[in-house]
């Protein structure tokens, strides 16, 4: 019979094999996989006779196929599904009515609960197998398998996931039908609930679950499951398998967030979300932080449960602030981010109740707290959930100071990831301020300035128009008691410790005064005091001489009384006495109209100092952010790039600042960068506001033009790349060109700035389109060179510019071999600049150099011939000359000379007309070479290619005639001996040009030769020509005569270095080091012997040539033109400079430097040896900052390690203490890692008896310390604790011997310092950079040819005299001459010593 026995779910399916007790069903056989489907039809056909009952009998073959589920067939496995469903859904149908009989029999409800569960049971089972099938076949899938068993596998996926969803629905379909009855109307047992849930738990662990394809399946488990929580109390469970899964499965975070605020809404199952909630909060904050992965998903689960249902989690929110103060950042991200959801959902708006608002600012304040976390990741997420809160406009008004501040301090963050959300929620600041659209400091001001004022005035009239409702006479009636009790304390003798120290004023009023101010401030025992002593003195005077009372208590009152009543009611109302405020309300009703506008304008008040607040911050943001856009990081870049478009919509001034400064990151190597800028700049200037496409254009043109006002030209550069790149993708718009013509033809108003940024604009925008100056070139010439030109030579130096475009822009589509774009000689062009360079010549000017130095350029660049025209400039400008000098012998009866005039001899010439003269020859002589040396030499090589291809294409059509052999053969073979073939044919080209710079220009048939004595003369004699702009030009002249020939420049580099030293004008000695880089790039060979007194212009007493000499070593350096040594160590005190433009190129220099393999990591060991020599080198606390900015670059483990073992080895040859805590704070720089540890175990001997320095000492134990932290592997601790052991003994063992050689011989220890000092004195002395010694020409390198060499004959050396025109001055001070003996027999090495920098 069924009702004989009982079935009971087990808890493992091997229980049914076991005899559980009388009652219980047992399997009484396991089939074998062969007996199953004849077993399965045998069920098929009894379930059709007696329905779901018949698993009563055939419970086995199932369970038997559970049990061999793995080796059964799919179609098999597949078909004991689809019957169980069909079982299930029969009972599930069936139920109703029969849980409805009343007449149920207990045997029939005994067999129905049987069969109920055993149908389940099975279902149940077999949706578990398919989906551990399921899961490990997904897993499977990762290995690479053939193409038909993958297919095969997703075609099983695939069926059973569409199953899927049907068998849900079905088990929740059956779940809600009261069940109770077939369990006798009591609790349906927790096993049977649990093995419906457990399927869906089941599911919920397949990691693919949370795809958008299984939503479906999402939906019906969370249906099933609510089932079960709403009918069958599964709430304890479900809150404890959910927590275990978030705490196993990080994917079922989400999943379940979306279950459970459905079951709350949809279900009211609310309660759910609280046990949910307190069952995480009381997870151990310990364990959290060893468990990351439960973490995650419990932060996960927090976070997207607190955007579903905000309020419900409110509700709870106390039982997870505990993890506030825990270790695990997750847990603390995941609640601060619930905060900021409740925030902006819940706590948001102005008409919140006081508690709300009360929890708002708590939320808030916390928030807050954690800006400054000591995690970087909940600093960058609380920034995140601020900017988030801001957007939605839910933080009040009187929290934005306080998080304003906060974000501007975290700009100075460590961590990338908080500074980019720092500037990111700046920027979401000022885009959702609610104070302004413009927020420049200086606009607000005013306004808050004039109503605070308007503010005061009310309150004045306020107390002014308040005060008499309270009379003189009631306030001493209220007072008189106080006052009272204090006179009688006059008559009482006085208390130890008290003093007199209030004396009787000179006059009778000013006492009264002083007497009025102290009742004023209530101080009555002073006043009473006072007065009685005022009685004394003052007798008869008013107010002291009024009727007297019979006692002298009653003649103090009465003073007090006439002093107070009788003061003036608008002074009293300062200081109101205490015991009247209350009298105060009963006056007040009748004023409420002025009061509310008294708050109006406290309100308005109150937001103008917000807003002006706010600006200030803003502006303070602007300067931290803007040095942000050269960091290693791009996505901060980025941002400040971001920042900076922001900030310049709402007005600020310094943001123009910005957007100039973030100009040179148009050249930025990284992509993202480049596009950043583009972007910004499209966006500010490429899209104006205005009605009209004209008004546009003049916004547009107005904008770009403010940019250039005091532009430097490294800004106009950068500039005028992105206006090309504008222009070459047809951004910008022919009204705007047709504007910039205008502008430039004077035909629409404007300034002369205006106009020359005109120019300016256009010729940046021919960069990208030539066609633009091309098409308009006659009209550049007329307007801009013509006869007006004189007046204005910055425009004509900009029309220069512009037209210079047409030959630096030549198209891709030209051809290669076409002939580059030239003007006739003839040209209008150059007779107009010819004209205009020879008209100012002779008129003071300082705009005619930079113009005529555009010219002559233009000249070179664009003209047919252009030696031809620059000869006759020249020759024109010395005719003027020479006219000036016969005018002035004709005047030199006139005893009166202008200082402005350089006299030589019997004759003088105006000092602006020599300098204009060098000038001209200089830039000649250097245009003279670029055209030789790129255009003629180009040209060239472009006709030797087309004769190549004429010869080429005959050679081709003779062969297609058949009349080829012998004359090709013998034209092949006369060119190879030619050399006019590949690379021989560029080397005599090469050849030919720099013979005719060896040969001919200096030559002196040539006309510099007139020029070059003129330009040695000056330079030769600084006393003489003494005028600071003159030996400017001249030594730049001079510098640019030597690019044409190496003999020349040989025989005149020590004339050039000693006016780089000795020249007191910072000017001389700047254009000189300009000079001085660019021959080191022409002739490196004969500049090389020279290169220490390069390095010593760093140190120049002078900012501007110590930058120019930055900027002029950072080329030649990162070119290789110059052996990078440990002279190098002078680039590296530039980063301590004061003024910040050198440190920024020190920085830029290091930075580029650091691209280079292992650059800096070779360099560093001679940098500190340099910079720690106490007679060449820095102060201590300099070495630190250098060396912090140094050891950043050292990135790489082994250059670490190496290191670390390099400057142990150094402590060997340290000479001074010094030199021993430079080296060991160095060591502190290095992260330590286990094979540095060794290195340092293994080097110990060097350092061991450097230890009793209590500097060294320390720096060690900061090294260890910091490994300590880092953590490692036992046996290191191990190793490191016995390193700190031998330390600490070698410390304290110095420190021993030091007091006993100190008590044994009475005298104290010699300090090392001064030891090595001494002993090292037999070292040679260093040599100074400052020594006229120094100023010999060093012997060139030895030449690869020495053949060669030997036919050179020897030049004759110039001698060098610095004259002076002080009369009184010594023959020795006016003489510089370096003798012939002077020049060394050896090569001069670059010397390792390093001058001091003149302070």
């Amino acid at each position: 019979m069924a009702a004989a026995w009982e079935f009971h779910l087990p808890f493992a399916p091997a229980d049914l094999l076991r005899d559980g007790g009388p009652g219980r069903y047992v399997v009484q056989e396991v089939l074998t996989v062969r007996e199953l489907p004849p077993a399965l039809t045998a069920f098929r056909t009894a379930f059709r006779a007696r329905g779901a009952l018949a698993v009563l009998q055939h419970f086995d073959p199932l369970y038997s196929l559970l049990h061999h589920f793995r080796a059964v067939q799919t179609a098999v496995k597949e078909d004991a599904l689809e019957l169980m469903m069909q079982v299930v859904s029969k009972h599930s149908n069936e139920l109703p009515a029969i849980l409805g009989d009343s007449e149920l029999s207990h045997a029939d409800r005994s067999a129905h609960l049987n069969a109920l569960k055993m149908n389940c049971y099975l279902l149940t089972g077999l949706m578990d197998a398919f989906e551990m099938e399921t899961c490990n076949n997904s897993l499977l899938e990762v290995d690479p398998g053939g193409k038909n068993k993958k297919n095969r596998t997703k075609t099983a996926q695939s069926s059973w996931e569409e199953e899927r969803e049907p068998l849900l629905q079905l088990l929740t379909q059956l779940l809600q039908l009261d069940l109770r009855q077939l369990w006798g109307g009591l609790v349906v047992e927790e096993e049977f609930v649990s093995l419906m849930t457990g399927s869906c738990y089941r599911i919920l662990e397949n990691p693919s679950i949370g795809l958008q394809k299984h939503r479906a399946t999402r939906e019906a488990v969370t249906h099933l499951l609510a089932a079960a929580l709403v009918h069958y109390d599964h709430m304890f469970s479900a809150t404890l398998k959910i927590t275990q899964m978030l705490q196993h499965f990080e994917h079922v975070a989400p999943v379940f967030a979306q279950a459970v605020s459905l079951w709350a809404t949809e279900y009211g199952l609310k309660s759910l979300v609280g046990e949910l909630l307190r069952e995480i909060g009381q997870k151990s904050p310990q364990d959290l932080a060893r468990d990351t992965s439960g973490v995650k998903g419990y932060a996960t689960f927090i976070t997207e449960l607190s955007e579903r249902i905000p309020a419900l989690v409110l509700s709870n929110m106390s039982v997870l602030l505990r993890h506030l103060d825990g270790e695990s950042y997750m847990m603390r991200n995941a609640i601060l981010a619930a905060m900021a959801e409740v925030l902006t959902q819940v706590l948001n708006g102005d008409k919140l109740e006081e508690v709300a608002r009360g929890t708002r600012d708590q939320f808030l304040n916390m928030l807050q707290a954690h800006i400054c976390d000591i995690n970087g990741f909940v600093r960058s997420r609380v920034l995140q959930l601020f900017t988030r809160i801001v957007q939605r406009k839910a933080l009040p008004l009187t929290q934005f100071q306080s998080v304003v501040s906060l974000a501007v301090g975290r700009l100075k963050d460590k961590s990338v990831v908080v500074v980019k959300n720092a500037i990111q929620l700046l920027a979401a600041f000022l885009s959702n301020n609610p104070f302004s659209c413009k927020l420049s400091c200086a606009d607000l001001a005013e306004p808050l300035k004039k109503e605070m004022q308007k503010l005061q005035e009310m309150r004045d009239h306020g107390r002014s128009t308040a005060a008499p409702a309270i009379t003189p006479e009631e306030e001493w009636e209220a007072m008189l008691p106080e006052v009272r009790a204090a006179t009688q304390q006059l008559f009482q003798p006085p208390q130890e410790g008290e003093e007199e120290v209030l004396e009787v004023e000179e006059t009778a009023e000013s006492t009264s005064e002083q007497i009025t101010g102290l009742l004023r401030k209530l101080n009555y025992k002073s006043a009473a005091r006072l007065t009685q002593k005022a009685l004394c003195r003052f007798q008869g005077k008013e107010p002291f001489s009024g009727p007297t009372e019979d006692n002298e208590e009653a003649t103090i009152l009465g003073v007090l009384k006439r002093l107070y009543t009788g003061s003036c009611p608008g002074e009293n109302s300062e200081d109101p006495p205490r015991g009247n405020s209350s009298l105060n309300t009963e006056e007040v009703v009748p004023e409420e109209q002025p009061q509310t506008e008294l708050v109006k304008q406290e309100m308005l008040v109150q937001y103008l100092q917000d807003a002006y607040d706010f600006s200030v911050k803003i502006t303070e943001a602007l300067s931290l952010i803007s040095r942000m856009m050269y960091e290693n990081s791009v996505s901060v870049v980025q941002e400040a790039i971001e920042f900076f478009v922001t900030v310049s919509k709402f007005g600020v001034p310094q943001a123009l600042l910005g957007v100039r400064r973030m100009l040179p990151l148009i050249w930025s190597k990284e992509p993202g960068v480049k596009e950043a800028v583009l972007n910004a700049y499209r966006r500010l200037y490429l899209n104006p506001t205005g009605d009209s496409e004209r008004a546009r254009a003049q916004s547009l043109v107005h904008s770009l033009s403010l940019i250039m006002v005091d532009a430097s030209l490294g800004t106009i550069q950068c500039l005028e790349e992105i206006i090309s790149e504008f222009v070459q993708k047809d951004e910008v718009k022919p009204a705007v060109i047709q504007l910039l013509w205008e502008r430039f033809t004077e035909k629409s108003r404007c300034s002369s700035l205006e106009r020359r940024a005109a120019v300016m604009l256009l010729g940046m925008m021919a960069r990208g389109k030539p066609e633009i100056i091309g098409s308009n070139l006659d009209v550049l010439v007329t307007v801009g060179l013509s006869e007006k030109a004189c007046e204005d030579y910055h425009l004509a130096q900009e029309v220069c510019n512009a037209i210079s475009k047409l030959a630096s822009n030549p198209k891709p589509a030209q051809g290669k071999n076409k002939a580059p774009f030239r003007l006739p000689q003839n040209h209008m062009l150059f007779g107009c600049l010819s004209e205009t360079v020879s008209k100012g010549f002779a008129q003071p000017s300082g705009h005619w150099i930079p113009f005529m130095e555009a010219a002559v350029t233009l000249i070179y660049q664009l003209a047919e011939g252009a030696e031809e025209i620059c000869a006759q400039i020249l020759q024109d400008c010395s005719r003027q000359a020479l006219e000036k000098l016969q005018e002035a012998d004709g005047q030199k009866a006139d005893p009166a000379v202008s200082p402005s005039r350089v006299s030589d001899g019997d004759s003088s010439l105006p000092t602006f007309l020599l300098m204009h003269l060098v000038s001209l020859v200089g830039q000649v002589a250097l245009q003279q070479v670029a055209y030789l040396e790129v255009s003629v030499s180009a040209e060239l090589r472009r006709r030797r290619i087309l004769r190549e291809e004429e010869k080429t294409k005959k050679h081709s059509d003779s062969s297609t005639k058949k009349q080829r052999p012998r004359s090709t053969g013998n034209e092949t073979t006369m060119e190879e001996e030619l050399g006019l073939v590949g690379a021989s044919a560029d080397d005599t080209e090469a050849e030919l040009i720099r013979s005719i710079c060896e040969t001919e220009l200096l030559d002196e048939k040539h006309l510099f030769s007139a020029f070059v004595p003129l330009v040695l003369k000056i330079c030769n004699n600084p006393g003489l020509y003494s005028d600071p702009a003159l030996s400017a030009a001249a030594a730049l002249a001079l510098g640019k005569v030597c690019m044409i020939s190496s003999e020349f420049c040989d025989s005149h580099l020590r004339l050039l270095f000693t006016m780089m030293e000795k020249s007191t004008l910072p000017g001389v000695r700047s254009n000189l080091v300009i000079a001085a880089g660019d021959l080191a790039i022409r002739f490196p060979n004969l500049v090389e012997p020279w290169t220490s007194h390069l390095y010593a212009r760093l140190r120049d007493p002078c900012p501007s040539v110590r930058q120019t000499a930055g900027l002029v070593m950072t080329h030649l350096i990162l070119k290789d033109m110059v052996k990078v040594k440990g002279q190098v160590s002078e680039m590296a005190t530039l980063l301590i400079d004061p003024e910040e433009a050198i440190m920024g190129v020190a920085q830029n220099f290091f930075s580029e430097l650091s691209s280079k393999d292992n650059a800096i990591y070779n360099l560093l060991p001679d940098i500190i040896s340099r910079l720690s020599d106490p007679n060449c080198g820095v102060e201590e606390e300099s070495f630190h900052i250098i060396m912090r900015h140094l050891f950043s670059y050292i990135t790489k483990d082994k250059q670490t390690e190496s290191l670390v073992e390099k400057l142990c080895q150094r402590f060997r040859t340290a000479r001074t203490e010094r030199q021993y805590r430079d080296l060991a704070h160095c060591l502190t720089l290095l992260p330590l890692s286990e094979r540095g540890l060794h290195k340092l175990q293994d080097n110990f001997d060097c350092f061991a008896d450097k230890l009793q320095d209590p500097a060294v000492y320390s720096c060690f134990q900061t090294v260890m310390a910091r490994f300590r932290r880092a953590g490692g592997k036992p046996e290191t601790k191990a190793l490191a604790e016995e390193l700190e052991q031998k330390l600490a003994a070698s410390h304290n063992r110095g420190l021993d011997s030091a007091e006993t050689c100190q008590e044994g011989s009475g005298t104290p220890m010699p300090e090392p310092a001064k030891r090595k000092t001494t002993g090292g004195s037999c070292r040679h002395p260093l040599n100074t950079v400052n020594r006229d010694e120094d100023f010999v020409t060093p012997k060139p390198r030895n030449l690869r040819n020495p053949k060669r060499a030997q036919k050179r004959p020897p030049c004759k050396k110039a001698i060098i005299t610095f004259s002076s025109d002080e009369e009184n001055s010594s023959e020795d001070e006016l003489s510089a001459e370096l003798r012939e003996e002077e020049t060394p027999t050896k090569t001069t090495p670059i010397t390792r010593s390093s001058a001091r920098r003149l302070r």
